[in-house]
């Protein structure tokens, strides 16, 4: 796929130094004459960071819906993605593939082209495009089978595109303005490695991490004057999407005081490094070590900050959708048949109740959870359970359940080793036909039963290739 001349011409439109005073576009800008103005780089730098902003809020959508997050209770956004049904013919991996690319494609050409032709390039410039095309590796490492790693190259598997990743981050991280932006390389690296299973390492990045900045988030911002939209926020806020009910207390991260407002994503924080090395412990032996590191990630999560007086009245939970979710804080909730009912997760947006969210992170886990941790397998459940809560509406959990995008139709076409890679991969334990999001209610005892816990799969499981990478 061909990205930059694409790319470019989006730049050369919204570039404030290539519009004459009245405003109206030069038709004779060229590549030529944008490189050549004053500043190149740093319109490249900010035009980069907007398109890894539009590109965030694609991905969150639809990697949510993918989950056990989320289902589309709607007729908006893909009705495909909650079966799992994942087609490499489906317009939105094409999609999703085409922005892995293009942030891979603008930050070369930003650290080689727009770099030669700007004299004035700074470290903070080189290293804010190092880190987009690091992250374009972790993209196609959580969430593909395979990918090019440039423009018309052979398909690389995932693995390898986390390497890849490290790789970059590695160049970045000399670069670094403070230790805000050493803690972000190094988090982005024991995501990496963690993924990949290299636990060492995990651990080793994460400890760097949490020493430089222990409270890090970095988030990608959105601007409503100048239309850069958040879409998972169009489809999280309104009705479309509906939560899995023992996550309703969770809803909505991205939400509205005003009309204009657009809520950031997160990119990074500090809890991804706790949670890393809360595992690692877990399989190292030590579950007295894993329940400090929780009760260290516990404290964190409840120091962020929350919003109040949200009015979320509108939703309903229902509004003429597929399914009736409920919508009472009465209602009991367990994770599966066989578990405890728990309350305190369904939360009250009837009127004339306002609500409390979690826009940074967020967790029905509590000391006493923590602290009553006995054995290996509650404890990692425990685990993927505070993955799922920390990292919801983040776009991040089917990573977590093994569930990978195949390579799209246009890429399988020219790449000579396309064939292995055209089907997703979606582990045998994965419920079909929409059973991620299955639950029953039972008005009568007000309680819902959610079909199927899959944290716990994730931990019957996790000794295969799937989940679990440190297992």
């Amino acid at each position: 796929m061909r990205y930059i001349s694409i790319i470019l011409l989006a730049m050369l439109l919204t570039a404030c130094d290539l519009v004459s005073p009245d405003k109206v576009i030069n038709p004779n800008v060229d590549e030529s004459a944008f490189l050549n103005s004053d500043n190149p780089m740093q319109t490249w730098v900010n035009g980069t960071e907007k398109e890894l902003a539009l590109h965030m809020s694609d991905f969150v959508q639809l990697m949510e819906i993918l989950s056990d997050n989320y289902y589309n209770n709607y007729t908006r956004s893909s009705k495909v993605f909650d079966v799992p049904q994942l087609l490499y013919t489906d317009a939105d991996v094409t999609m999703l593939q085409r922005h892995v690319g293009s942030l891979r494609e603008m930050a070369d050409y930003g650290l080689t082209t727009v770099a030669q032709a700007d004299r004035n390039v700074t470290q903070e410039q080189r290293f804010k495009l190092l880190c987009v095309k690091a992250y374009s590796f972790v993209l196609a490492g959580d969430f593909f089978r395979a990918l090019p790693v440039q423009n018309g190259g052979e398909l690389v598997e995932w693995r390898e595109q986390m390497l890849q990743a490290m790789q970059v981050l590695d160049q970045a991280l000399p670069l670094a303005q403070n230790d805000d932006d050493r803690a972000f390389v190094h988090t982005l690296s024991a995501r990496a490695a963690h993924r990949i299973g290299d636990r060492a390492l995990a651990v080793s990045h994460a400890r760097q991490a949490l020493e430089l900045a222990p409270q890090l988030l970095r988030q990608v911002q959105f601007d409503s004057k100048n239309g850069v939209l958040n879409s998972a926020q169009e489809a999280i806020w309104s009705f479309w999407f509906q939560p899995l009910p023992r996550l309703d207390f969770l809803d909505p991260k991205y939400y509205q005081l005003a009309s204009t407002d657009q809520c950031p994503i997160t990119l990074a924080k500090a809890e991804e490094n706790y949670l890393i090395l809360a595992e690692a412990a877990l399989a190292e032996g030590d579950l007295a070590g894993a329940r400090t590191r929780l009760t260290e990630l516990l404290a964190l999560v409840q120091s962020r900050p929350v919003q109040a007086g949200v009015n979320d009245q509108l939703e309903g939970r229902y509004n003429g959708g597929l399914r009736k979710f409920p919508n009472d804080p009465a209602y009991r909730v367990q994770a599966s048949p066989g578990d405890s009912l728990r309350s305190g997760l369904i939360v009250d947006r009837r009127p004339p109740h306002l609500i409390t969210v979690s826009p940074i992170s967020g967790t029905s886990v509590t000391p006493a959870m923590i602290l009553g941790l006995t054995d290996h397998d509650s404890a990692l459940e425990l685990v993927y359970l505070m993955r799922q809560e920390i990292f919801f509406a983040e776009g991040r959990r089917p990573a977590d359940l093994g569930i990978r995008m195949p390579v799209c139709e246009v890429e399988a076409a020219h790449a000579g080793n396309s064939a292995a890679y055209v089907e997703a991969w979606i582990p045998s334990f994965i419920p079909l036909d929409g059973g991620l999001d299955d639950f029953t209610v039972d008005d009568q005892a007000r309680t819902v039963t959610i079909t199927h816990n899959m944290n716990r799969v994730i931990v019957d499981n996790a000794r295969t290739a799937d989940v679990a990478p440190f297992e």
